[in-house]
């Protein structure tokens, strides 16, 4: 059946309420009719001293997303060579599902860096882009013809994972930044302390 998904890229480290509100805010927002939380076991941006063991954060998605259907984890990169290629996941994306349609989700910091991702003019003139607020990270659309974006500009969410693995690490609670089976997992398992 076709349908129109949305990937969600990203090392979830871990997954917080911001992540969960933003895609609950694109499917409002949007045609859009799942979106896939692709979790990436190494983002080839981002140090990998920092990211806890893939599983963990793969599973921790699974917790945070079980309650929404239109809510679902991907974990086609965990078959895939490491680092993970946005523009490879994609090749192997829509080969395997070709009766869908798949457009990305992404951070303003995401499309103001996104010169620096390795083909990254075949990923902006092959898929439709929505792009969110996040950080300090103005939204400035300058898009050429070949490139199908679309700006959403929701409130300002300010959790990152960042934020949430220092509270962690200073022993503060982090109750309201992240699902509950979220911390009794972090909790059980010991992650980021």
């Amino acid at each position: 059946m076709l349908m129109k998904i949305g990937l969600f890229f990203g090392s979830f480290n871990p997954i917080h309420n911001g992540h969960i509100s933003i895609a609950e805010s694109i499917l409002k927002a949007s045609d859009i009719e799942k979106i896939w939380f692709v979790v990436s076991p190494q983002n080839p941006l981002k140090p990998q001293n920092i990211l806890i063991d893939e599983n963990h954060r793969l599973k921790m998605v699974e917790i945070a997303t079980e309650k929404n259907s239109k809510l679902e984890v991907c974990d086609i990169e965990f078959s895939l060579s490491k680092p993970s290629f946005t523009y490879k996941t994609l090749d192997v994306l829509r080969r395997k599902y070709s009766e869908h349609t798949f457009i990305i989700i992404m951070g303003s910091d995401s499309i103001n860096n996104i010169h620096k991702w390795k083909e990254y003019k075949k990923i902006l003139s092959s898929y439709k882009i929505f792009v969110y607020p996040r950080g300090e990270n103005k939204i400035e659309p300058q898009n050429s013809p070949d490139e199908d974006i679309e700006f959403f500009n929701f409130p300002m969410i300010d959790i990152s994972s960042t934020k949430v693995r220092e509270l962690i690490k200073e022993g503060k609670t982090i109750n309201k930044l992240t699902h509950a089976s979220v911390i009794e997992y972090i909790n059980l398992h010991l992650l980021y302390s």
